[in-house]
């Protein structure tokens, strides 16, 4: 059997546009994700700008896509379900630790009133700011730094979301919430995956629920895993 090439990069926005709202309906909408306004972020939110030009051509089929220094932009199902997850609201300000490319946390701030990144590897730093400077992302700010720590200067946080899996749920991060805020991440020292929690900071100490699997990345850090090598 002959394997299909895939679709050429479009050169036309509108074919963009057309991808996106594909992805949305078929790929969120009709797997479970129903909250309007997390569908409506994702439909706004142009990825293309966020993954590099060797494979762009997949943008938007639902799947994790290789970006700089052996990462990965996740799956856009996973990015939908985990800031669904979150609950947030228009005055909510979030911290993503493991920023990467950048296109979560500009989904996030079409959600909530401001987004701190965190990314410990500084060429996707920049890569990230360039593509939120492009998409006019003027409520994210990406810093280098080592997110299993947070980003104290900005907290606390009603929100915060992991993009990284690691081997517990960072005391620091748990420190940053503020009262009643969420913590969503991936959690796991299998080889197979992470389970995805989520955190609330309540007046009795935090409530931990199983989302289910996961996989994503390790958190790298000192308190996630240690740097390999």
């Amino acid at each position: 059997m002959t394997r299909e090439r895939p679709d050429p990069v479009p050169t036309d926005p509108a074919d963009w546009v057309d991808q996106r709202g594909h992805m949305v309906r078929h790929d969120l909408a009709a797997r479970g994700i129903d909250d309007p306004a997390v569908l409506d972020a994702m439909a706004s939110v142009p990825r293309e700008q966020f993954v590099p030009a060797p494979g762009r051509e997949h943008t938007y089929e639902d799947r994790a896509l290789p970006i700089h220094a052996g990462q990965t932009i996740s799956q856009p199902y996973v990015v939908a379900w985990m800031l669904a997850a979150l609950e947030l609201t228009p005055a909510d300000r979030l911290l993503e630790v493991g920023a990467g490319s950048g296109y979560a946390a500009a989904v996030a701030g079409r959600l909530c009133t401001a987004v701190v990144g965190v990314e410990r590897m500084p060429e996707l730093v920049d890569d990230a700011r360039a593509a939120l400077t492009r998409i006019g992302a003027g409520n994210v700010t990406v810093h280098l730094g080592d997110g299993t720590l947070g980003w104290p200067d900005g907290a606390p946080y009603d929100a915060i979301l992991v993009s990284a899996g690691g081997p517990t749920v960072p005391e620091a991060l748990v420190r940053q919430l503020a009262p009643g805020g969420r913590l969503v991440i991936p959690v796991g020292t299998g080889g197979d995956g992470q389970r995805l929690l989520r955190i609330r900071q309540t007046d009795d100490g935090p409530i931990e629920e199983d989302l289910g699997w996961v996989i994503f990345v390790p958190l790298i850090g000192e308190q996630g895993w240690p740097e390999p090598g």
